[in-house]
């Protein structure tokens, strides 16, 4: 049961912050650093709990969402 739960919390809270990341991004209103922050963080949520949850795919494309994120924050500093 805690297992699922902490699952939960970590797949949410990516779901959460990409949500945010593209709406921020999608707004263009100056903010894309702190999206593209958001990117990298849901990325790394979503990560854990694909990896804990044995959801290969997923985890697999949170490596190519991180590395988004990371250039989207290198272009915008």
């Amino acid at each position: 049961m805690a297992n699922s739960k902490k699952l939960r919390i970590f797949e949410w809270l990516g779901v959460i912050t990409a949500i945010v990341y593209s709406l921020l991004v999608a707004a263009n209103i100056g903010a894309e650093f702190i999206g593209f922050t958001l990117l990298l963080i849901s990325s790394a949520l979503i990560g854990i709990w694909a990896y804990l949850g044995k959801h290969k795919g997923i985890l697999f494309l949170q490596f190519f969402y991180a590395t988004a994120g990371v250039i989207g924050m290198i272009r915008w500093f």
